[in-house]
Parts: C-alpha cells; sequence; structure tokens
C-alpha cells in the first residue's frame, strides 16, 4: 500500500502541474498572435505597404492577388506571419524604421516565411514540443504519486528545457533561412538590402541598450538570431550584390515618411506628437501629424488650418481630402464634410474605407434625401471589400432607417461575425434568411453568414 503524500510532495506536485501547463499554454497561443491584436485600416497606409511589397511579391513567385499586407495596432517593433499568405505588420516597426527600403527588407523576410511553409512547420513543432513537455508531466506526477519528489521535479524541468530547445532552436534556424530568401527577393527586384542591414543595425542598438547579451550562449532562450549575427552574416550578401548601390525609389520614400507621421499622430497622445512636430516644421508630414495631434486634442480650429495648409499644397490629394472630411464630421459639422468627402471618393473611385466615411457622413446628416446616395455608396464599398465592419453596420442603419429589416439584420450579422460576436452574428443572420425573399443573393448570403458563425461558435465548443 502507497504511504500518504507529504504536504510537501504535494506541493511541488501541483507547481510542476501548473508550470508544464502554463508552458504547454504559452506555446500554443504562440501559433496564433493576431488573435488578442487590434487591425489598423487606412487607405492611405494600405496602398504604401501594397505598392512597397509588389515587387518583391513578384519576385518571390507568389501570386500578388494572393498576399495581403495588414497593420496591426501594436507598438512594438515586429512583423510575422501567421497562416495563409498574410504579413502582418507592427505600427511600431513603421514608426521606428526611418525609409521604405528598411520596411521592404522586413517584408521581403517575410515573404520568405511564406514560400518556406514555416508557419505549417511551426505548429509541426509546436506540437512536438507539447509532446515532449506532456510525456514529461506525466512521468513527474507519476515519480511524485510514488513519493519521489525530488525525481519528479526533475523529470518535469528535464521535459521542459527538452521542449523549449528543440522549439526555439528551431524557430532560430527558420529566421536564419529566411534571412537568406528575403536577400534573394530584394536582390530579384531589383531593391537595394541598404535598408535591411540599417534595420537590423538599429534593432542591434536597442538590444544593447536594453541590456541583451551578444554573447554566443544568450542566444539560446531566443526566438531569433541575435541582429549582430544577422547582420554579420548578411553583409556580404548584400554588399556584392547588383542592387546594392541601386537609388531609393523618391516617390515610396515620400509616401512613407507622410504615412508614418500620420500614423503617429493618430495613435500617440497629442503632446508627444506636438514635441516631435513642432509648429516650427512645416513639411507635409509635420503637418499631417499635428492635424491628428490637434484633433485628438478637440482644438479643431487648429486641426482644419493645418489640413487646409495641406490642400493648398495639393488640392486633389484624396488622403488630405479624407482627413479634412473625417476631422469636420467628427467635430460634429456632417454637412460641410460631404465636399471633401466625396471629392475623395470620386478621386479614388470609391475607395471601399473612404466610401465607408463618405457614407457615415451621409447619415450623420440625418437628411432623408442623402439616405439613398449613402446606400448607393455603401453598398458598393462592401461589394469591392465586405471584410469592412463599418461600412456594414452604416449599411445596416440605412435599411432599418426605410424599413428594410430583414436586409438591416443581415448586415448587422455581417458585421458582428468580423467582430468575433458569432451568437448575434448567427441570430441575426437567421432573422434575415426569413424575411429576405427566398432564393434572392441576400437570402443565400444570409445563409452563409449563419453557416460560418455556427461553424465558428462550434469551434469555440470544441476547443473548450
Amino acid at each position: 500500500m502507497t504511504a500518504p503524500l507529504s504536504s510537501h510532495t504535494r506541493h511541488h506536485a501541483a507547481r510542476m502541474v501548473a508550470y508544464a501547463l502554463a508552458l504547454l499554454a504559452a506555446l500554443m497561443m504562440a501559433a496564433g498572435p493576431v488573435a488578442a491584436q487590434s487591425i489598423l485600416r487606412d487607405a492611405e497606409t494600405e496602398a504604401l505597404l501594397n505598392d512597397m511589397a509588389a515587387p518583391l511579391i513578384e519576385a518571390s513567385e507568389l501570386e500578388p492577388g494572393n498576399v495581403d499586407i495588414v497593420l496591426i495596432n501594436d507598438p512594438s517593433i515586429n512583423a510575422f506571419v501567421a497562416g495563409g499568405q498574410v504579413v502582418y505588420v507592427h505600427a511600431g516597426l513603421l514608426n521606428a524604421a526611418e525609409t521604405a527600403n528598411e520596411v521592404q527588407g522586413v517584408i521581403a523576410h517575410e515573404l520568405g516565411h511564406i514560400t518556406a511553409g514555416h508557419v505549417v512547420r511551426f505548429g509541426e513543432r509546436t506540437s512536438s514540443a507539447q509532446g515532449i513537455t506532456l510525456l514529461s508531466l506525466l512521468l513527474g506526477v507519476g515519480a511524485a504519486l510514488a513519493g519521489a519528489g525530488d525525481a519528479a521535479i526533475g523529470a518535469v524541468l528535464a521535459g521542459q528545457q527538452a521542449a523549449l530547445g528543440s522549439f526555439l532552436a528551431f524557430n532560430r534556424n527558420q529566421e536564419a533561412a529566411t534571412d537568406l530568401a528575403g536577400a534573394r527577393y530584394l536582390s530579384g527586384a531589383g531593391i537595394s538590402g541598404r535598408g535591411s542591414l540599417t534595420f537590423f543595425e538599429r534593432l542591434r542598438n536597442l538590444e544593447i541598450r536594453r541590456g541583451f547579451s551578444q554573447a554566443d550562449e544568450a542566444a539560446y532562450g531566443r526566438t531569433h538570431p541575435l541582429a549582430g549575427d544577422r547582420l554579420q552574416t548578411l553583409r556580404d550578401l548584400y554588399e556584392a550584390d547588383p542592387a546594392w548601390d541601386a537609388p531609393d525609389d523618391p516617390d515610396l520614400q515620400e509616401r512613407f515618411l507622410r504615412v508614418r507621421s500620420k500614423l503617429y499622430g493618430y495613435l500617440a497622445e497629442p503632446h508627444r506628437t506636438l514635441n516631435l512636430y513642432p509648429d516650427t516644421d512645416t513639411s507635409v508630414p509635420a503637418r499631417y501629424a499635428r492635424a491628428y495631434a490637434f484633433h485628438k486634442d478637440a482644438q479643431m480650429d487648429r486641426a482644419l488650418a493645418e489640413t487646409e495648409a495641406l490642400l493648398a499644397m495639393e488640392p486633389d490629394n484624396p488622403y488630405f481630402l479624407e482627413v479634412e472630411g473625417q476631422i469636420l464630421l467628427e467635430s460634429g459639422r456632417p454637412e460641410d464634410a460631404l465636399v471633401p468627402l466625396r471629392r475623395a471618393t470620386e478621386i479614388t473611385l470609391n475607395h471601399p474605407l473612404i466610401a465607408g466615411i463618405f457614407g457615415h457622413a451621409l447619415i450623420a446628416t440625418e437628411d432623408q434625401k442623402n439616405f439613398a446616395e449613402a446606400e448607393r455608396v455603401l453598398r458598393a464599398a462592401v461589394a469591392r471589400d465586405r471584410f469592412n465592419p463599418f461600412a456594414w453596420y452604416q449599411l445596416g442603419v440605412v435599411y432599418a432607417a426605410r424599413g428594410d429589416i430583414p436586409r438591416a439584420r443581415l448586415a448587422s450579422a455581417e458585421q458582428q461575425v468580423m467582430s468575433r460576436r458569432y451568437p448575434e452574428a448567427l441570430r441575426n443572420a437567421q432573422a434575415a434568411e426569413a424575411g429576405l425573399p427566398v432564393g434572392s443573393t441576400d437570402w443565400i448570403r444570409a445563409q452563409d453568414v449563419a453557416l460560418q458563425a455556427r461553424s465558428e461558435l462550434e469551434r469555440i465548443r470544441d476547443a473548450r
């Protein structure tokens, strides 16, 4: 008969179980970093990222229409792929970069992960690491139950060390191989690797300032190779490439500086923006940033003064018109916002994101005469970009205002399923289906949305 466990042994066993399960959770969460982060949508930024990526996608031999570049609202310096042919770029990376060429180096690297199938292999290695840890957990608990507390601790810790070492070494090897793939794509696109080296140099300086050791043994517990190691590997490769002396694209660089300042003004606290871009700086990027900072600080007259100065320089710039319209709309002046937003929508040929704001302004006037135009604009917006919850919400408002409740509920379901509000999406989709003409396009779409919501609810239930 086995002797009862001492309180000391029971305490060790409980700690081992908790520690091992925590590691398992960390490994599983690493496979889905996007879930807890929000996506930033901006027409100008997306156009820039797509134009920067286009020659690299072509050089990688991926299909251009199948690759998306998505901006994540995260201040850290990072980019990653997490399933499918999607490159996620943190806003913090754009803020840390100084040139478009630097960002292109990062995008080239991430495309290398896609072409090598690293996301799939990442999942395989995560499962392998989980298997090692589970085995060590079972051995450790078994030893603890037999009264051998020290042996139990040793079994669990050894298993954890093996799992973590295998997992991180695999990830570092992926990163090193992908650096070389990124260099090939930059070369194939005729883009210099100067920016890539500059960016890695900046990362290395950050590592040093933040106290990360540059010694070889410190690399063991890291998911990426040390920036210094990457610099040493890539420098000779880039400098020998025929594209090394290729000049940066001046148009891309100017657009990058504008987008970077725009994002900073939108995301940072106003006082930080105004310190970084003082009134004495009358450049386009500085005015762009200040327009957002003043708007966030409820200094509407000063915000509009900045947009007016921008439009005086470039009267037909759709993004300047969009910002002015947005400031007017959010200042409670929707009628005044219609002129710049209508013009921006026309110039961009009904860009879905800009058209969505224009549709919102038309509705915000509360003038029923504007609702027919709002419906037309918003339907065109969601036809081109179904993943636009804001436009779907506004379209639902239009339908409800005219008494078309089934289509209003379908629009709500579209918006809710994208916001991961699956129970509400399912209820609204089913109600829409019941009220729409059988066999109509919207009736079929209601069935599709209901199926998607139901599938997600079942997946969540099964994962518990």
